[in-house]
């Protein structure tokens, strides 16, 4: 990904650019050179600098590859100067992380129309009461049990910054683009997997720094080398030919899908991804399975796969439901039809039968 240092206004400054060579700005006002990458890696051409709004705006705005609109992200001190970008017009929206003065921003933040998206940390809670009412021009977030600086720095927080960057590039792609098919672009690289079984091209529907995590087991891999090890060795040679996915709902973000679908197989093959040293049963299995697949522009960067994985060894009969709270096949029906009855596991429950909901 091309980047490289720059001036703007005599200050110093950090210029990071597609790989594609064009895209919408973002201007970052005391941010990250990090992060600045991972947004040219969304499709921006960012720039980070320490420069005043108008010096850091010009500095943007001559960037080769600029092309659409411009946004304006501030941080700390910065958020100032990105809310004042806002506040006269020079952008499409701006973003405050933790500004020093945060409610003091408020009558500068949605003039003119323009969005203002504010990130709060622990110790401004009071500035969310001054801020409600704004939307939709102002929108703001408050992330509990954290610092400033929580999306970098000593007091980093990745969770937090995690959700507020996805929170960002959604008003980013809201009003700058690019935006792009996630699933189709899932879509891809599920039939790679389970259709064509092409672990290379399957590889290539992702970044170069890809995460794969099936969280029952543990199984997958960081980085280039690992993830494609994984596919081609244990993946799908070990994926029962027979699989199948069976949608059941998808929720697509600026950056993420949760893709949940039942997964059926039969077991006739080992299987090192779930059933790592379990020789073939022959039995039939339906789980309902949930896919957090997170991506960075066109690409795939990592993935949380979930499972009941006490339900497939029922299924399997490697786990007597009669000793122990769970279901075997049962919790894939009931996953794809919400009529089925609940709490069947729930002894309980018949005792309530005679006392209402509570209404």
């Amino acid at each position: 990904m091309p980047s490289r240092s720059v001036s703007a206004g005599g200050a110093s400054a950090y210029l990071a650019v597609p790989k594609n060579g064009a895209g919408p700005g973002v201007v970052l006002f005391d941010g990250t050179d990090a992060l600045a990458d991972w947004l040219a890696g969304d499709g921006y051409v960012v720039l980070n600098t320490t420069a005043g709004t108008d010096e850091g705006l010009a500095a943007l705005r001559a960037a080769p590859g600029l092309s659409g609109k411009v946004a304006a992200v501030g941080f700390g001190s910065g958020a100032a100067r990105a809310v004042a970008a806002a506040g006269a017009g020079s952008v499409a929206c701006a973003v405050s992380y933790y500004g020093d003065e945060a409610a003091n921003l408020r009558d500068a933040a949605g003039r003119n129309g323009v969005p203002v998206m504010f990130h709060l940390a622990d110790d401004q809670a009071d500035a969310i009461d001054k801020l409600k009412g704004r939307f939709p021009e102002v929108e703001a977030f408050f992330y509990r049990g954290v610092a400033r600086g929580f999306a970098g720095g000593t007091a980093y927080n990745k969770s937090a910054a995690s959700l507020a960057y996805t929170r960002t590039l959604e008003l980013l792609r809201r009003h700058l683009g690019p935006r792009y098919d996630l699933d189709k672009i899932w879509d891809r690289h599920t039939e790679l997997e389970f259709a064509a079984r092409a672990a290379e091209e399957t590889m290539g529907t992702m970044t170069a720094e890809p995460y794969v995590n099936h969280v029952p087991m543990m199984t997958g891999g960081t980085g280039w080398n690992e993830v494609l090890r994984f596919y081609k060795h244990h993946f799908i040679p070990t994926s029962p030919k027979d699989s199948s996915l069976v949608p059941i709902s998808r929720t697509t973000g600026a950056d993420r899908i949760v893709d949940e679908m039942l997964f059926c197989f039969t077991h006739d093959v080992e299987i090192d991804w779930m059933l790592p040293g379990i020789r073939p049963t022959g039995k039939y299995v339906q789980i309902p399975l949930v896919a957090i697949v997170r991506f960075q522009g066109d690409k795939v960067y990592g993935e949380h796969i979930y499972w009941d994985q006490a339900s497939v060894l029922v299924q399997i009969g490697l786990l007597d439901p009669k000793l122990y709270p769970t279901a075997g096949v049962e919790t894939a029906k009931k996953a794809f039809d919400e009529n089925l009855p609940s709490n069947t596991l729930m002894g309980r429950w018949r005792e309530s039968a005679n006392k209402g909901g509570g209404r």
